[in-house]
């Protein structure tokens, strides 16, 4: 069993959480000392960030839509008079001292020369057709750009698991011979082949984090920009997660962690269990569950929600919401029974008979319209814990009772 710190010790959390293998699932994080409802249980900052967006030419009528956000932090700079940017590719920053940072990181002079030649041969029918091949062309970038300014963190970028059926074949050769015509590979000592890029795009297909656009109960949530984060990468999917994550994108100014992972409990955990996310909104179907995790991640879920509603019409949710209905106005949410149960499963809410997740919609479940959220408490201050929870998607702060 090793302590999550070894994976990026420069940024390591509590000595809380341990990777190790579980059969099935490859290499899982589970928590190596009691976890607290609310608890910060892991702060991670990105090997590496990329935009959401194409790339357009410089005069095209879309060009604006890569301006607005920070090229470095990803922060919304639309309400910025006259934001910096870069004179060669026109990048725009939030600001002097993040432009500054960004110039022997994530805006070197071989990601500049890159940019430039990349919007020059934007135009071309095989590029501008597809907005996937453009966004993983920026990934590519970063990744090679990773080897030049960073080699240790290209390795553990490189150590990461891969899915190579998330990328066709086709996409595979192509990028790389996209990558290939922009300028040489940045870095040397990892070479430049056909290999490293399928293996690359192979890494990003399942640990690629979105980072998303601020919640608007009228339209969908979009994303703006995707990290790759060492540790946070390790966490399994579970449909009724035990922990979720927040991000604060649009955070002052002044910080320089806004694009940090940080992942909170959603309940007590006990020492030993397995410290699971939700790899989209928990209030999905079983149909859609399976079939994203599938074509995006390559498994098929077997959780216990997942066992229960494979038995169930996808277009009958009755019992669904009877069930939360009948948990909700049970004072407590539960029997006695159930309580007792739950507390000796160190799981909170998420076994009750037959319909293991009923309490989990009615605690954890964000009611705002469109939200699809998941409410965590607050971090516990001192002995006590929060009895307030906030929505990982909304922002909205509510009392447990609310």
């Amino acid at each position: 069993m090793a302590g999550i710190d070894t994976v990026s010790p420069s940024s390591s959390p509590a000595q809380k959480l341990s990777v190790i293998e579980i059969e099935g699932k490859g290499r899982s994080i589970v928590a190596s000392a009691p976890l607290r409802a609310g608890e910060i249980v892991l702060r991670d900052s990105p090997l590496l960030l990329y935009s959401a967006f194409p790339f357009f030419p410089a005069s095209g009528p879309h060009h604006r839509s890569n301006n607005i956000y920070c090229s470095n932090c990803f922060r919304s700079i639309a309400s910025l008079p006259l934001p910096p940017s870069c004179p060669a590719c026109s990048a725009a920053f939030c600001s002097s001292g993040c432009q500054s940072v960004a110039g022997s990181s994530s805006h070197s002079p071989w990601i500049c020369q890159s940019l430039r030649r990349l919007r020059d041969c934007s135009s071309s029918p095989l590029v501008a057709q597809s907005h996937e091949r453009q966004v993983l062309s920026r990934y590519l970038l970063a990744a090679y750009n990773l080897a030049a300014i960073s080699p240790s963190d290209f390795r553990i970028l490189l150590s990461l698991q891969g899915n190579p059926s998330s990328i066709s074949a086709d996409d595979a050769r192509f990028l790389h011979s996209l990558m290939s015509s922009l300028c040489p590979s940045p870095a040397p000592e990892f070479g430049f082949s056909m290999e490293l890029t399928a293996t690359l795009l192979a890494i990003d297909g399942i640990n690629g984090f979105g980072l998303m656009e601020p919640f608007h109960p009228e339209k969908d949530r979009s994303v703006r920009a995707y990290g790759i984060y060492p540790r946070a990468s390790f966490f399994n999917h579970n449909c009724l997660p035990n922990a979720c994550r927040f991000d604060y994108i649009d955070a002052d100014l002044n910080s320089r962690t806004n694009t940090d992972f940080i992942v909170r409990a959603l309940h007590d955990i006990t020492e030993g269990r397995e410290v699971c996310l939700s790899y989209f909104p928990v209030n999905l179907k079983y149909s859609e569950r399976q079939r994203r995790l599938k074509e995006d991640y390559g498994f098929v879920c077997n959780c216990d929600r997942c066992n229960v509603e494979a038995n169930w019409d996808d277009d009958d949710d009755e019992g669904e919401e009877a069930e939360a209905e009948k948990m909700s106005g049970n004072g407590s949410g539960m029997s006695e029974d159930g309580e007792e149960a739950m507390e000796e499963e160190g799981m909170e809410g998420e076994v009750v008979g037959d319909f293991p997740h009923a309490f989990f919609f009615v605690r954890f479940m964000c009611s705002r319209d469109n939200c699809g959220g998941t409410l965590a408490p607050l971090p516990p201050s001192h002995a006590s814990p929060s009895t307030l929870m906030e929505c990982n998607v909304c922002g909205n702060v509510s009392t447990e009772e609310s």
